[in-house]
């Protein structure tokens, strides 16, 4: 997932093209292809024996128009362009005419990122309803369709809000770190934030190597955490097949830093013990395994409400 490209004055969202291109030319080095998102409508549950690289960009930056663009669209790769509506056109963001120019591409799919990508978590529920449904009206006038794909805002979302977006599209990105396999939520997908601390060619060689962490589900089902169940009561089911449950390592932001979290392995049960309350606004948990077929990855974030 990248955002701006070339701002440096946003290190938190930017990264610079030089290395944006690294990261593009060691996919191909590695030989690995560039998923289509077209894809996923009919072989999201189909099981893939080779891994593929999703690009996704978030935001609809005029940044990324006037930097990656003419890189991606010269070697025609793949990527899924989020665009909240009430941005389009505005200072720092492209215009209806650029997104219809892109969204041309046979390569290029254009997804909802909401219309005023406020922090929506903090909407009653008919608010959040009414900014979904603008935006969907405003795709609809200006594209001529909503699309298909939608991304949460900051990745934050309630059980209720996701379940409002299910009946409106057919995929859903959060921010949460982590690899998709056919076991993955389809309105709780993973992507892995790139910027400018967290861009850099070896950190990104050790991502694209990550394999998918698999399991049946996680508890709890919503991701919002209020003052009464924090922390959360937490755990995840994994499948019988899957070996070394107890070699895997997790680490959490509760409290004030990043530190490693208290496990207990019951069955193919992992409970994860939290000994301190999320003091920030995501809340987020790692969790790595250093397998027989290499490192496999899972992250999972909640959206903290703190008064």
């Amino acid at each position: 997932m990248y955002h701006r490209f070339e701002e440096n004055k946003y290190p938190s969202t930017n990264i610079k093209m030089n290395v944006f291109k690294q990261h593009i030319e060691k996919i191909m080095e590695l030989k690995l292809d560039f998923y289509n998102p077209l894809d996923f409508a009919d072989n999201y549950n189909v099981p893939k024996k080779d891994k593929k690289i999703l690009i996704t960009i978030d935001d609809a930056f005029s940044s990324f128009y006037e930097n990656a663009w003419p890189y991606l669209k010269k070697n025609k790769i793949p990527f899924i362009l989020f665009v909240s509506t009430q941005p389009v056109g505005k200072s720092g963001y492209m215009t209806w005419e650029q997104i219809k120019e892109i969204e041309k591409e046979e390569f290029v799919f254009i997804g909802n990122h909401s219309h005023s990508h406020e922090y929506m978590i903090e909407y009653k529920a008919s608010e959040f309803e009414n900014d979904i449904n603008k935006s969907i009206q405003i795709f609809e006038k200006k594209l001529g369709y909503n699309p298909i794909f939608f991304s949460y805002p900051f990745g934050e979302y309630s059980l209720d809000q996701k379940n409002f977006i299910k009946e409106r599209f057919k995929f859903a990105f959060g921010q949460h770190s982590g690899v998709i396999d056919i076991n993955k939520d389809k309105f709780e997908i993973p992507r892995f934030p790139i910027n400018e601390k967290y861009g850099d060619l070896e950190r990104f060689k050790f991502l694209i190597k990550l394999l998918p962490l698999q399991y049946i589900e996680i508890f709890p089902k919503d991701k919002l955490i209020a003052y009464n169940n924090n922390p959360p009561k937490m755990y995840i089911n994994f499948f019988k097949e899957q070996k070394n449950i107890n070699k895997i390592n997790c680490y959490s932001n509760e409290g004030k830093d990043w530190n490693k979290t208290d496990l207990e392995v019951i069955e193919s049960k992992l409970v994860i013990n939290f000994s301190e309350k999320f003091l920030f606004r995501r809340g987020r948990i790692n969790c790595s395994l250093n397998d027989q077929d290499g490192w496999k990855w899972l992250g999972i974030q909640f959206t903290v409400k703190l008064n």
